[in-house]
């Protein structure tokens, strides 16, 4: 039977890779990629650079193929998402069929970690229940951004008795923050953390974690919002893209 290796590859630093997914990496013969069109996709790029680095055999060969593009109309957001999961499943169909034989092992590289915010493992689930394919999977963990962020700064993710809450930048715009303790936001692109100046919370917010352009700032919201706001406009017109995470915490 076919098999398919969800390894995550951590947020950013090559040396973030467990033990347990240099063991994968070393196990699979065909590595999907999937290419999201960017000019100079550094993500693209450290995928392969990972398989260089770790894998002790030349057997491996790299299979690249387009992503699907997905539409950004926020008024069909779900229904957008729908669309491109599906477009998805459909391509990962084939892919399997067309380049995996049947008892060799493939692999899909899954930036920070295949449980929080990557759709691979939800892509997969949907090949199987469309019935047309045959295969079994296994997901190796990885180190997530939330993890490399609270790392880099030095703090506790969680303090005693305090919950924590995780969402994304979409959510804290039409979710107003009910005032918990610790909010972590990923895939924000639009500042969304601007709304609470005046609030009184701290924030930690870096950007490229674990890579060579690691861009951290933290302190009082109010004092560091427009800080971060440029930056982090300078670091996207630089490089075309980026990836940032932050915690919005209220002070102890």
């Amino acid at each position: 039977m076919k098999e398919i290796l969800l390894i995550g590859m951590g947020a950013g630093d090559p040396e973030q890779i467990t033990l347990q997914a240099v063991a994968a990496l070393n196990r699979a013969e065909v590595f999907f990629i999937l290419d999201k069109g960017y000019a100079d996709d550094e993500l693209l790029r450290l995928r392969k650079e990972l398989c260089q680095r770790y894998i002790t055999h030349s057997r491996y060969r790299l299979v690249q193929v387009q992503d699907p593009p997905r539409e950004s109309d926020p008024d069909v957001y779900e229904r957008g998402i729908d669309h491109w999961h599906e477009q998805r499943a459909a391509l990962f169909e084939q892919l399997l069929s067309d380049e995996l034989e049947a008892d060799q092992v493939g692999a899909f590289l899954v930036w920070g970690d295949p449980s929080l915010y990557d759709s691979t493992l939800r892509i997969l689930d949907r090949v199987l229940a469309r019935g047309q394919m045959v295969f079994d999977y296994q997901v190796i963990p990885g180190i997530t951004s939330v993890q490399s962020l609270v790392a880099r700064h030095r703090i506790p993710l969680n303090r005693i008795g305090e919950p924590i809450h995780i969402t994304t930048g979409r959510r804290l715009a039409t979710d107003p923050l009910a005032q918990p303790a610790n909010v972590v936001v990923m895939l924000d692109a639009h500042c969304t953390f601007e709304r609470y100046v005046g609030q009184g919370l701290d924030i930690y917010w870096g950007a490229y974690l674990g890579t060579a352009d690691e861009i951290l700032v933290s302190g009082r919201l109010d004092e560091v919002c427009g800080q971060i706001q440029r930056l982090r406009a300078e670091a996207r017109e630089r490089k075309g893209w980026i990836m940032d995470t932050y915690l919005l915490r209220k002070p102890a």
